[in-house]
């Protein structure tokens, strides 16, 4: 397997070229093209005893922001990858995450930014990740709040017998095989087979070219995401891969969990699969 075709995805108000220098510089080190793509929508609340001309020209008037705002971004884009014709451009009206989730049929890879606190979260213009993670069906790669680049020479893989994990390990292995050092990282509940699984995986990658090794981690003094993320500054990992939503999204949301804990650390590049 391997990336011939990555998205990345701009905010319509946010700094758009350190996340293009990122993508671009990894869809050049992986031989892919590079589409870029970002979407808005707009939203108005109509006021009590506005007629509906004024209501239509507010929408209009958002409208035509978008489309300049979106016309702004294109030449940006392709100002940054010179013009290369292994790079194209997508701008669309309407709701972000949606518009994203139908293009993901044309990469192999989506490459998000980290997301903000939620208190300032505008979902007609910004991407929901984890909204996306479930609807997808492509890897999302969700960059570090650092314009670093994505060199995945150390990766961490956050190991639980999941199907959303094994889903994460496979789309991963274009990153894995290039890596110098994989460490496959299981914390261990309870669970007996906790060491038997991670050997599984361990053999499994070592046969694909992977210099892999796996640790068995203790979770009886802290949480998985805090173990995790230890693990990961101690290996000086540069990208995590983990399966997304385990558990439904919902309780993830309302107890806490490993997905929602890792997006929110925009220390790391982090590959997630649903």
């Amino acid at each position: 397997m391997a990336f011939k075709t990555i998205m990345v995805q701009l905010d319509v108000d946010a700094l758009a070229a350190p996340r293009i220098s990122v993508a671009w510089d990894l869809a050049r080190r992986h031989d892919a093209e590079l589409i870029g793509f970002c979407a808005a929508e707009p939203h108005f609340v109509m006021p009590t005893g506005t007629d509906d001309r004024a209501a239509t020209r507010a929408i209009w008037s958002q409208v035509e922001e978008i489309e300049g705002r979106l016309d702004c971004l294109r030449e940006e884009f392709l100002n940054i990858v010179n013009g290369n014709n292994r790079a194209s451009w997508r701008g669309e009206i309407g709701n972000p995450t949606r518009q994203l989730a139908l293009n993901a049929r044309a990469a192999d890879l989506i490459v998000i930014g980290s997301p903000a606190p939620d208190f300032v979260i505008d979902r007609h213009r910004t991407v929901d990740p984890g909204s996306l993670i479930l609807a997808a069906g492509r890897p999302v790669l969700v960059a570090s709040e650092s314009p670093a680049p994505i060199k995945a020479e150390s990766i961490l893989i956050a190991w639980n017998d999941t199907r959303e994990a094994r889903r994460a390990v496979i789309d991963a292995l274009p990153f894995l095989t290039r890596a110098s050092d994989v460490v496959i990282a299981t914390v261990n509940d309870g669970e007996f087979s906790s060491r038997e699984n991670a050997a599984d995986v361990e053999l499994f990658l070592t046969r694909h070219g992977v210099k892999a090794r796996s640790e068995v981690l203790d979770a009886s003094r802290s949480e998985p995401a805090e173990i995790l993320l230890r693990i990961g500054q101690e290996i000086a990992a540069d990208l995590i891969v983990l399966g997304g939503y385990g558990h439904s999204r919902v309780r993830e949301m309302t107890f806490g969990g490993v997905t929602r804990s890792l997006l929110q650390t925009g220390s790391f590049h982090r590959l997630i699969s649903n």
